[in-house]
């Protein structure tokens, strides 16, 4: 039994099979809920950051050799709602390593990113179940690894992690998934659009947790967010910005106008998307 919220954030990222990280999640997302996991102000350093623990399936290959599928057919829309679990079993581990990364921070900070591991692996559970229903299992298409590599590019820095990971990679579900459900809701396929429905509401929440994260450690280090975040965006996101934004889903998530301006200056600049 994990002893600290360090201890339990670290048996989730070391967890290698997909009902081991699910169950270990819900039970110390509840653990913490409950305060019987403290934050200990006097724990050692974080291990260096690593490949989370994961299934031998997906396969991990570049984004460039997964291959385009239409919503029109079931393997399609299997293949669809397996990119979109693909990312939610990400999320968990990303949610997990910043809980356990990044310490000498408010205790709200430990308290938002585990209630978002649960809210991830929830997310996953039921996008496992849909792709189920369709006949396939997490793991029945390849998939890449671009969410964790950013983890990894942003190890060394909290203030760079919440600006990139929640506030550009996640956040893309928050341009595109309203255009897929209007997709799925005319192909018939309401069970996954409702799905989607539910992660979209509450990924605007987990995204503005990076913003309220990001803005801290701007404060902290005496830092203009703005300018550090279009700074950023030409250090780390290239190729990785894509338009139109949704613009009021990403106010909604703590983007400020100049955050949005930036946004889309940057993925329409060919020097940045070089």
């Amino acid at each position: 039994m994990a002893a600290t919220l360090f201890e339990a954030a670290r048996a989730c990222l070391d967890a290698t099979t997909i009902d081991d990280k699910l169950a270990l999640t819900f039970e110390h997302a509840r653990a913490f809920a409950a305060g019987t996991l403290p934050v200990p102000a006097d724990a050692p350093a974080p291990e260096p950051i690593r490949m989370p623990g994961r299934p031998p399936r997906p396969v991990l290959v570049h984004p460039r050799e997964l291959p385009r599928r239409g919503l029109g057919t079931t393997a399609g829309r299997a293949a669809f709602i397996h990119a979109i679990a693909h990312i939610e079993f990400n999320a968990i581990d990303l949610a997990w390593d910043a809980a356990y990364r990044f310490r000498g921070l408010p205790p709200e900070f430990h308290a938002d990113w585990v209630r978002i591991a649960e809210d991830e692996a929830r997310h996953f559970t039921l996008l496992r179940g849909r792709l189920q229903a369709l006949g396939h299992e997490y793991g029945d298409f390849d998939a890449h690894n671009g969410l964790w590599e950013m983890a990894e590019k942003t190890a060394h820095d909290g203030l760079a992690r919440m600006a990139l990971v929640p506030r550009v990679l996640e956040a893309r579900g928050l341009d595109v998934t309203p255009g897929m459900i209007v997709k799925l809701r005319a192909l018939g396929d309401d069970a996954t659009a409702d799905i989607l429905e539910v992660i979209l509401e509450e990924e605007v929440s987990h995204v503005a947790a990076g913003s309220h994260w990001f803005r801290w450690h701007c404060e902290r280090a005496g830092i203009a967010p703005e300018p550090r975040f279009r700074e950023l965006l030409a250090e780390y996101a290239r190729a990785v910005l894509h338009g139109p934004f949704n613009v009021d889903a990403r106010a909604a998530a703590g983007f400020s106008a100049d955050e949005l301006a930036a946004l889309q200056a940057a993925a329409s600049d060919p020097q940045v998307r070089a």
